[in-house]
């Protein structure tokens, strides 16, 4: 292939806005909040799992507590009533009378059970609502970090996004100025290479795999045309000549 020494020359001004578009996407993939933003997510869905459990916990002991304290009322007012039958002078029976007041005995450490246990669940209760309130002070903390970090990362995101399609805008313009079939080939050899198609010849030194040429080859590159296109014979790019070439 050959092609003129002023469009091969074109094809390092397009390699090197090809590196700049490859160093911006790959500045892109690893800014630091992307990493920051996935730990904070991790943190807060196991918040969000402890807060949900600590709602629940505190749902439950709200219902049991309800129960308990319905129980004490029950105790409460089936003595209120044998107290009362007591105090009336209704039962006149001896033995009625004793077990009368053994069952009011009885219920009374019955009440006092209970209501050991409504202050146990209150407790628990308690305990579980100042956990969920702690929680959500958390939950919300932890989301303002991630609301940050996020405006952080889209502000890089326009930042990037801008130089890049400056980069896009200049690539289109040389990219048009280089021969079909030069900038096919060229692509190509992009594709395969890493993102490199195309390499300066700098004092005989390759500058796409940093090899210096031979002997034979500095002969072959002195008895090429100006306009051939040449390839480096260890990496393949093309090899693009100029005046610093040492050739």
């Amino acid at each position: 292939m050959n092609a003129e020494p002023a469009d091969q020359i074109r094809l390092l001004d397009l390699q090197a806005l090809d590196v700049r578009l490859s160093q911006l996407a790959h500045r892109r993939a690893s800014l630091p909040e992307h990493a920051e933003i996935e730990s904070l997510n991790k943190d807060v869905t196991q918040l969000r799992d402890l807060l949900v459990a600590s709602t629940t916990e505190e749902g439950d002991t709200a219902r049991e507590q309800t129960k308990a304290e319905q129980d004490v009322d029950q105790v409460r007012q089936r003595a209120s009533r044998d107290q009362q039958r007591l105090d009336s002078g209704a039962v006149t029976s001896p033995r009625d009378l004793e077990n009368l007041q053994r069952e009011i005995t009885s219920l009374a450490k019955r009440q006092g059970d209970l209501e050991d246990v409504v202050l146990e669940v209150m407790e628990r209760r308690e305990a579980a609502q100042e956990r969920a309130a702690e929680l959500t002070g958390r939950v919300t903390s932890v989301e303002a970090k991630i609301a940050d970090a996020t405006a952080r990362r889209d502000a890089a995101f326009a930042e990037i996004d801008a130089d890049a399609g400056t980069v896009k805008k200049e690539r289109e313009v040389v990219a048009g100025s280089v021969p079909a079939d030069l900038l096919k080939l060229y692509e190509k050899l992009r594709e395969q290479n890493g993102g490199v198609g195309a390499a300066r010849l700098y004092q005989r030194r390759c500058e796409g795999c940093q090899l210096e040429l031979n002997i034979t080859e500095v002969n072959d590159v002195k008895s090429a045309g100006r306009d051939a296109v040449l390839r480096c014979e260890n990496c393949r790019r093309i090899l693009v000549r100029t005046s610093e070439s040492g050739i």
